[in-house]
């Protein structure tokens, strides 16, 4: 398959609904709106959003009926990356190539962007409007799924050993392995996995959609972290080497670059190999998990 003309397509697909779906910048209040559109549409890859489609497409469902839940995760994933770059957490000046939005909107109102698009979240994925054919249970379990990933037990949790354990020297692997697949890797499962359950996965394909987005978040993140160290600040679009810089626990800081590389291919392969299962219809799945341990940006 053409993996970039199918990831430009359903890109697209994804920020049109993004629009539709996030206040107007016309409506009050106009700096919490237009900061929370700005960093939504500051040139995401969308790829949590789009994971959640092909694994809808993956288990026999419509991908459509995905499209809210999609967005909702990629509100989540925006909110968690502007208050990861404030000054009290990472301190980033840029994101995607773009001023970060405190260093726009100022602290205050980048801070009330996140909370905002974090609620709204919620709020699209519980409107009834968009429940589609769900099954009331199905889309409480997509719901729990997205919050259990997004808060301590997820996202959040792995946010804070990564700041903990910045600058310490004592770190080991199964830290490292923990925030790995806290910050980065559980809204990655929890975006597949959700797709699968609102196409009505069985039980069979939602264990091996699970396994698949395990192996695939922490393969991201891996990647991640070899790109900081091999990548330059215009294809990360960060400053190259701020992990290091930060003293950041990272794979390749505890195992060194070329075993980083190489854990990274074994989780690809995991991933693959989780899909074993399904046929033609979970080749977008496995060229995502190719092109997350390929990819320069």
């Amino acid at each position: 398959m053409d993996l970039k003309a199918y990831l430009k397509e359903h890109c697209a697909l994804i920020d049109t609904a993004l629009d539709r779906f996030l206040p107007k910048e016309t409506e009050l209040p106009h700096s919490l709106h237009k900061a929370m559109r700005y960093s939504v549409f500051a040139g995401g890859k969308r790829v949590r959003p789009i994971l959640m489609l092909a694994a809808c497409q993956a288990v026999g469902g419509d991908p459509e009926l995905a499209i809210p839940a999609a967005c909702a995760m990629e509100m989540i994933h925006t909110y968690s990356l502007i208050h990861d770059d404030l000054p009290a957490m990472d301190d980033d000046d840029f994101r995607r190539g773009n001023p970060t939005n405190h260093k726009v909107f100022g602290e205050a109102i980048a801070i009330l962007a996140g909370d905002a698009l974090l609620t709204e979240a919620f709020k699209l994925t519980s409107d009834p409007r968009f429940a589609g054919s769900c099954e009331h249970a199905g889309l409480l379990a997509v719901i729990h799924e997205i919050a259990t990933c997004a808060g301590s037990y997820g996202m959040v949790g792995g946010q804070v050993i990564d700041m903990e354990s910045e600058g310490r020297q004592d770190i080991d692997l199964a830290t490292v392995q923990y925030i790995h697949t806290h910050k980065t890797g559980a809204l990655i499962k929890a975006s597949v996995v959700a797709g699968a359950l609102l196409a009505g996965a069985t039980d069979q394909k939602l264990a091996a959609i699970t396994r698949y987005g395990e192996a695939a978040g922490l393969a991201f993140q891996i990647a991640d972290d070899i790109l900081d160290i091999e990548g330059t600040t215009e294809e990360i679009g960060k400053d190259a080497g701020s992990d290091q810089a930060r003293g950041k626990a990272t794979y390749p800081a505890v195992m060194g670059l070329a075993a980083a590389k190489e854990e990274a291919q074994s989780m690809m392969n995991e991933a693959l190999s989780a899909l074993e299962i399904f046929g033609v219809e979970a080749e977008p799945l496995r060229e995502i998990a190719r092109y997350i341990v390929q990819r320069r940006s």
